[in-house]
């Protein structure tokens, strides 16, 4: 199978929807995306937007190759197997296999470690490309960054991943930090931290060389195959910490192949090695809590800001146009803070069970009990600003001072990722 494979059948179905971003590549070759979902044309309230992004370096390619298969293998067993049935029932799944078509299309000789298409075709690398919540990314902004960054906006997306290669590791936010994320420790770790790992060992124990950690040779050792992303190495600018700042976005970054360009005839054996994550990590999209928030006449109500009560994102999460909000999270007991402007905060607890329901979180509906009208809420989501939002305090590259071990082994890995 290959990026020219026909999937012409699988657009004739019901549960799959091809489309275009609006802003095209360098090179005004589209960025395609399709989505499976029984209805994959519009949003349904209480069906949560999951989405996997390959091919953002144009060299590494095994990930648009499987995404392809992945879309194939969705919709000739709807109907047919029960869980993927019930996933395309209950998930709205969209596939972009190009994030980078021009520097697929630069590729002239394929090579394991390196080649010119890894850029696009104004040779800047897309994933260090994006606002940088830690300092200043003063770069030129790209068409395809922009293009995805704009369709970010159009869908309430709550689990992501970006496929790469050159390793073979689930890499999880942040790749960038500062002391008051761990960086004086070697890692930067999110608010939700629990939650990353959970997603990177979903996939890593899933594939049978990934989890073994030390898979690719003279290469970093990765624990069970998952790493915090700053520990390996910190990049400025990732689409990970992008997705998950500012667009509510939970993303990890999954390395492949230790080869980025790999023979024609080693793409089943990818296949066979990474199918069974593929699909295990898109039914990570129903962990959780997730609901309306409504007034006292019925109301949805957006942009109204619902976080767990002691890890607040440093960009708000908020409820969408039709007031939904949805919080990934391990089962546990928590409290949920709702905050309206001109109210105090309303708490609500959620216990969230051991075994959750089957490709549904757990459902919790939230009836302000305020009186009067709740006018006070900006009609359009209040952007969060793209600017360093740490930047009174000190940047990675000033407060930690790697030793000269630390700073080989980052020049060592920087083409890896």
């Amino acid at each position: 199978f290959s990026f020219h494979h026909p999937i012409t059948r699988t657009l004739i179905t019901q549960s799959a929807s091809l489309s275009t971003l609006v802003d095209p590549s360098v090179n005004s070759r589209n960025l395609w995306v399709l989505v499976v979902g029984r209805f994959p044309k519009e949003h349904r309230i209480g069906i949560p937007e999951f989405k996997y992004v390959a091919n953002m370096h144009g060299d590494e390619t095994v990930g648009r190759e499987l995404l392809l298969h992945l879309i194939e293998h969705l919709v000739t067993n709807d109907g047919k197997d029960l869980e993927i049935t019930n996933l395309i029932n209950r998930t709205r799944i969209h596939f972009m296999p190009s994030m980078n078509p021009d520097g697929f299309e630069a590729v002239v000789k394929p090579d394991c470690f390196y080649s010119i298409g890894r850029e696009n075709n104004n040779y800047y690398d897309l994933n260090r490309n994006f606002p940088d919540a830690f300092e200043f990314n003063n770069v030129s902004r790209q068409p395809e960054t922009v293009a995805v960054m704009e369709w970010l906006k159009t869908e309430t997306f709550v689990l992501s991943a970006n496929l790469h290669g050159g390793a073979l590791v689930a890499s999880y936010p942040f790749d960038n930090g500062v002391p008051a994320t761990g960086t004086l420790h070697s890692r930067s770790l999110t608010p939700d931290d629990d939650v990353f790992q959970h997603l990177a060992h979903t996939y890593a124990s899933r594939n049978p060389t990934m989890k073994k950690g030390d898979h690719c040779k003279n290469k970093m050792n990765f624990p069970n195959g998952i790493t915090n992303g700053y520990s390996w190495y910190p990049l400025k600018g990732g689409m990970q910490d992008y997705n998950y700042i500012w667009a509510q976005c939970f993303e990890i970054t999954l390395e492949l192949s230790c080869c980025k360009y790999p023979h024609e005839e080693k793409l089943p054996f990818f296949w066979n090695k990474n199918k069974a994550s593929l699909i295990e990590y898109i039914k990570q999209v129903h962990l959780g809590v997730k609901g309306q928030v409504f007034d006292q006449n019925g109301n949805p109500l957006p942009n109204v800001i619902v976080e767990v009560q002691d890890r607040k994102h440093i960009c708000p999460y908020r409820t969408n146009k039709f007031g939904e909000y949805y919080l990934l999270l391990l089962p546990g007991s928590y409290v949920i803070n709702v905050t309206v402007p001109g109210h105090d905060p309303y708490l609500t607890k959620v216990v969230i069970p051991e075994k959750s329901q089957n490709f549904s979180a757990l459902k919790k509906d939230i009836l302000l009990p305020f009186r009067g009208q709740l006018d006070s809420i900006p009609v359009s989501n209040p952007s969060c600003p793209k600017i360093p939002l740490y930047s009174d305090l000190p940047s990675h590259s000033a407060a930690t001072k790697p030793g000269l071990f630390l700073f080989l082994v980052t020049i060592f890995h920087i083409f890896v990722k």
